[in-house]
């Protein structure tokens, strides 16, 4: 039961990433807010918009502050954000009717974190095995999604162990951690794998493809992913937008995309499908249904030695009639058949009660 309340924390939810997309500007941070979560709100599904969280006094060493050179530095340094600029963004995730949470990079970001009470936290692959930071998002509790990019089936079994041994709600995206990455990178046969080894979990993919929104979201939800994720943008002040980055238009394409899945998927996977009268009934029309060959009298004593001499299989199958589907070895025939006339219930005296009532349903 634990187990199954874990997994409504996770199960059909979108991870829109922004990142650092915001670029130190809540005015950006909030069109991106706003522009994402009305075409989340279009297609009804739930999502949740992820910031990026990092203590960048701490994070970066001070020798190497104002570095130009070092992409990463340099980016952290040019998209910093203060705590009431956040706290403006995450108002308006709320009010936008999206779930916020963040991926904490260090220690204090994760505090950051409760201090916004979110109701999950996100680790990136790079940090899957930071077993400082790990300890610190494990005592908050809260529910925990990892991307494994990167990571071997070792360091992806100490995790799950980790969080296991917690007690802490835990979810793992298969992801290639390659920025974009190609569809022939894109390993979506790992969700297979990921799904076999650890059953207990919900299992999505974090993706980071630039040329197709909708196949590998049939691809994934068929192969039984149930979370994703992906680096979201706009077109907007003429910001250069990564190309691995999706616009609104380009997740329109994707949730459509998902709901596609779910309904050409279907139902549950654990039992065997209800079927529906419309089948039945077609596949009723194909049964064939037992004729007399010749004339037989009443008390004539049904045989497999003598049946393919005494009747035939033919369709239509009548209502009522008997089928190659009914055993009536050993049974009796009340009334005498006719050649070419239908053997029905009404010719055989231990057919009755629920069977008889579904085959005089059955039938043309």
């Amino acid at each position: 039961m634990a187990g199954q309340k874990s997994r409504q924390y996770f199960e059909d939810l979108f991870v829109l990433e922004m990142a650092n997309n915001h670029w130190g500007s809540i005015e950006r941070g909030l069109k991106i807010i706003h522009d994402h979560a009305a075409i989340a709100r279009k297609n009804n599904v739930k999502a949740a918009i992820k910031l990026q969280f990092r203590d960048v006094d701490e994070f970066i060493h001070p020798n190497f502050k104002g570095n130009t050179d070092l992409r990463y530095v340099k980016k952290t340094e040019d998209t910093r954000l203060d705590r009431e600029g956040f706290s403006v963004m995450v108002e308006a995730i709320k009010a936008a009717g999206c779930i916020p949470m963040a991926t904490p990079f260090d220690e204090a970001s994760v505090d950051l974190c409760v201090a916004f009470d979110f109701p999950l936290i996100k680790i990136a692959s790079s940090d899957m095995n930071d077993w400082s930071l790990l300890e610190k998002v494990a005592s908050t509790g809260r529910p925990v999604i990892v991307s494994t990019g990167g990571g071997s089936e070792s360091a992806i079994d100490d995790l799950v162990a980790f969080f296991e041994k917690r007690q802490v709600p835990l979810a793992i995206n298969h992801c290639v951690s390659l920025y974009p990455s190609e569809d022939s990178e894109l390993e979506l046969n790992q969700i297979d794998y990921l799904r076999s080894r650890y059953p207990e979990l919900v299992i999505g993919f974090s993706t980071h493809e630039y040329h197709d929104w909708h196949s590998s979201m049939l691809i994934s939800y068929a192969k039984g992913a149930r979370m994703w994720e992906r680096h979201v943008d706009i077109d907007y002040q003429g910001v250069p937008v990564s190309s691995y980055c999706s616009l609104p238009e380009q997740c329109d394409e994707w949730f459509q995309a998902f709901h596609k899945a779910r309904e050409m998927c279907g139902g549950t996977e654990a039992t065997r499908r209800n079927i529906s009268e419309r089948e039945v009934h077609y596949l009723d029309a194909l049964v064939r249904g037992i004729y007399a060959r010749r004339k037989l009298e009443a008390g004539y004593v049904f045989s497999a030695d003598t049946f393919a001499q005494d009747f035939y299989l033919a369709v239509p199958l009548r209502k009522g009639q008997l089928s190659s589907r009914e055993m009536i070895e050993g049974e009796v025939l009340t009334q005498t058949l006719d050649p070419d006339q239908a053997l029905t219930v009404e010719h055989v005296e231990k057919v009755g009660g629920q069977e008889k009532a579904f085959l005089l349903n059955r039938g043309l």
